[in-house]
């Protein structure tokens, strides 16, 4: 993922919200190019955490954690059980995008606690090596998504090792009184000043698109990578019109 978006290529993932290897692995099977396994919103135990990074790797999908809060020891554990990068919701300065960044880095980038555990192979390979290919192949993404975080995008972005910006216009509306209503004019104005903020600082802007015209938008505007909504609701949707399809057949 983080090789495509920087030769220019697109990028499209989606968010996992079932704690499932199995559905993670048909996310891979379908030819996306990452996952960001949600661990603000949905409970999921750290081995099953672990199993639905191992299928990720499998079918090589790019797994990237969305964790709750940005405690250090929460970033560590998704590091530690493989995770390529991080998302880290809700960040409103530059002062928690650096903590952000120190706590995915290994030094003397960072400070992450060393392990020779399944990140780094065990020890099967030099630990010294993997710690330079981490610190260069691990993705650091901050979700602004707040009207503070909206107005300090700038700076957030500004930090030597972010890798990537997550938009989330969802918990955005909310911020500006207006739940829900993702689409609305001073959403996207929001949206909008994230993204000439991103461009200013040279790092990528990831669009979660809500209608046909927000994906043609984004892409006009040069953006490569797409959350393309969630395997639930995918799932969700694919289900319903399966069944519609059977269900209004059989009254004809």
């Amino acid at each position: 993922m983080k090789r495509k978006l920087g030769g220019g290529e697109p990028v499209f993932g989606l968010l996992a919200s079932i704690p499932s290897p199995v559905v993670v692995e048909m996310v891979g099977c379908a030819d996306y190019d990452f996952i960001i396994i949600d661990t603000e919103h949905v409970l999921i135990n750290p081995e099953t955490l672990e199993n639905m990074i191992r299928a990720a790797e499998a079918v090589g999908l790019t797994a990237l954690v969305r964790v709750s809060e940005p405690h250090p020891k929460e970033i560590l554990r998704a590091l530690d059980a493989g995770a390529l990068g991080i998302v880290v919701p809700h960040v409103e300065s530059r002062e928690q995008a650096e903590q952000i960044v120190r706590a995915c880095k290994y030094g003397p980038e960072g400070s992450r606690s060393l392990n020779s555990g399944r990140a780094g192979t065990f020890g099967k390979h030099d630990l010294a090596a993997y710690i330079r290919r981490a610190n260069e192949e691990i993705m650091v993404v901050p979700m602004i998504e707040s009207r503070a975080g909206v107005e300090q995008a700038s700076a957030i972005l500004s930090v030597p090792g972010i890798d990537m910006v997550l938009e989330g216009a969802a918990d955005l509306s909310q911020s500006y009184g207006m739940p829900w209503q993702t689409r609305a004019p001073a959403i996207k104005a929001g949206l909008r000043q994230i993204f000439e903020a991103s461009k200013r600082e040279g790092v990528p802007y990831c669009a979660i698109p809500r209608a046909a015209e927000d994906y043609d938008e984004w892409r006009k505007l040069g953006v490569r990578a797409f959350v393309l909504g969630d395997e639930r609701g995918v799932s969700y949707r694919a289900l319903r019109a399966h069944l519609q399809a059977f269900a209004q057949e059989a009254q004809t």
